[in-house]
């Protein structure tokens, strides 16, 4: 019994540094990526991370794409007045040294769209991330509870109804 369990915390202790030490790429490196489970029939979603470029030269992210979803865009999120709207964009260009955190209500994040299945807590999926000096980063997403990445109950349904432009 008292194998298991310190063969349980092993390994507990590695899927942990694993994930806080991220992925690198070149001189690109992404950490913390999650993606919020789906609440009722939403066939939308979205998933956050940080990027930062460690190197000295500018780097661009280029395109995401990840096989849970029919079509994967990079957006930002603005307010306007009391009106949140949503942009495709089509590229993140990140300076030497800088740091991008994508969150939920604020900047940058990844949209899944049109998702194969739900987005279920605890599960995860594979996402890849194409830079155009670092090249490919591959990285895993772990779905956390809808409230767990998101700062207020009316971003759940934001990625549901929203305005593009």
């Amino acid at each position: 019994m008292l194998n298991r369990l310190m063969i349980a915390l092993v390994t507990l202790l590695a899927t942990t540094l694993v994930h806080a030490h991220g992925t690198h790429a070149g001189s690109i490196h992404v950490e913390q990526a999650q993606a919020r489970a789906s609440v009722g029939n939403q066939s939308n979603g979205a998933a956050f991370l940080t990027i930062e470029n460690q190197g000295k030269v500018d780097d661009v992210l280029q395109s995401v794409a990840a096989p849970i979803a029919g079509k994967v865009e990079i957006h930002t999120m603005t307010m306007e007045g009391d009106v949140m709207k949503m942009r495709t964009v089509e590229r993140i260009e990140l300076k030497a040294g800088e740091t991008i955190e994508m969150k939920s209500g604020q900047g940058y994040h990844i949209m899944l769209i049109g998702l194969k299945k739900p987005l279920k807590a605890g599960d995860s999926f594979p996402m890849q991330l194409s830079f155009r000096k670092a090249g490919k980063v591959r990285l895993t997403v772990t779905v956390v509870e809808a409230g767990a990445a998101s700062k207020s109950g009316q971003d759940e349904q934001m990625h549901e109804h929203h305005h593009h432009q």
